[in-house]
């Protein structure tokens, strides 16, 4: 199965609709900013004071109370991603941290300060991810493949949701930043994403829930994504049996639900999922959120999103052009 990623962790079972091949050549929260400047920090402090703790990562001895106080200071400095990433043995000794803990998956033997540790260390890479002088290059080299492992872990303790949490929030931030072409969404098609989002979106906390929910729906905004999910008939109907159980199933909270929302709204700009989606569409999303509490009932966003897709959806005839998806039910020779 292509998309594998390092030491373990292979495909959720349960979702084979999304296997795909071998990854081609690669293509909510996000520290580090995105832009060029003075590599200044706050109150005019420039990053070189941060020079000491980035050489302290490469020794094993000093590498916890680095991480620790780059980690609190990585928000401060939007030019520090840059500086990770070129000084020498960095990003080398963040992937050590990484995978030191990989025994620990399996079985579940993760304590919460080998946690804590860890997720400082994926913290200063979200912090690559986002920049945009280190976002494509944090790509190129697969880095987020060395975090899927730990999103294919099933342990509820918290160390472990933390752990997906932390990592869920690394992908975040790739999807978050806006650019113009499609070589993140493709990356992570290929690699998977989409079945480990799905299935933390079925048993997470609300969190790794908001966030995997997030992901998914940055995908699908993407024409790439869009049109991945609904090649088939077994994708499309995958990702909307988990998002019709969240939203019938498990009365999700205001943020949580507005990332859902966007997902079914996004669905119906395909033609041949909008006429699936026509049979399948939950009934709380048919009346105009009726249903819902007042935090969301009364958010002119959400009313403006559920009557565009009440639109999108109309009554009357089937679009022109828009084939049944493949695999449907009853989309046969005749069809």
């Amino acid at each position: 199965m292509g998309g594998q990623p390092p030491l373990g962790g292979g495909f959720p079972q349960g979702l084979p609709a999304f296997a795909t091949g071998p990854p081609g050549p690669a293509g909510p929260q996000g520290g580090g900013g995105g832009g060029g400047g003075d590599m200044g920090g706050r109150g005019g402090v420039g990053i070189e004071n941060l020079y000491p703790l980035i050489e302290n990562l490469r020794n094993p001895a000093t590498r916890d109370v680095a991480l620790q106080e780059l980690s609190k200071e990585r928000e401060t400095y939007e030019d520090l991603a840059p500086v990770l990433w070129y000084s020498s043995g960095t990003i080398a000794a963040l992937l050590q941290e990484i995978i030191s803990i990989y025994p620990m998956l399996t079985p579940p033997t993760l304590t919460a300060l080998a946690s804590s540790r860890v997720c400082n260390a994926l913290a200063l890479l979200q912090c690559v991810a986002s920049h945009r002088d280190t976002r494509a290059l944090f790509l190129k080299a697969h880095i987020p493949l060395y975090l899927y492992p730990f999103l294919n872990t099933f342990s509820d303790q918290r160390p472990f949701e933390y752990l997906r949490l932390t990592s869920l929030g690394v992908i975040g931030a790739l999807v978050k930043v806006k650019v113009d072409d499609s070589d993140v969404v493709s990356f992570l098609l290929q690699t998977e994403i989409i079945p480990l989002c799905l299935r933390i979106m079925e048993t997470g906390g609300e969190l790794p829930m908001t966030v995997a929910t997030f992901i998914v729906e940055k995908i699908l905004a993407d024409d790439t994504g869009l049109n991945y999910v609904c090649k088939t008939y077994d994708r499309f109907a995958t990702v909307t049996r988990v998002l019709d159980d969240m939203i019938t199933e498990k009365s999700p909270p205001p943020r949580l639900l507005k990332h859902i929302i966007r997902c079914y709204l996004r669905l119906s700009d395909n033609p041949r999922a909008r006429e699936a989606l026509r049979q399948c569409l939950p009934e709380v999303l048919r009346d105009g959120g009726s249903h819902f509490g007042p935090a969301i009932r009364d958010d002119q966003n959400v009313r403006r999103w559920l009557a565009t897709l009440q639109h999108n959806l109309g009554e009357g005839s089937p679009a022109v052009g828009a084939a049944p998806l493949p695999d449907m039910p009853g989309a046969g020779p005749g069809h």
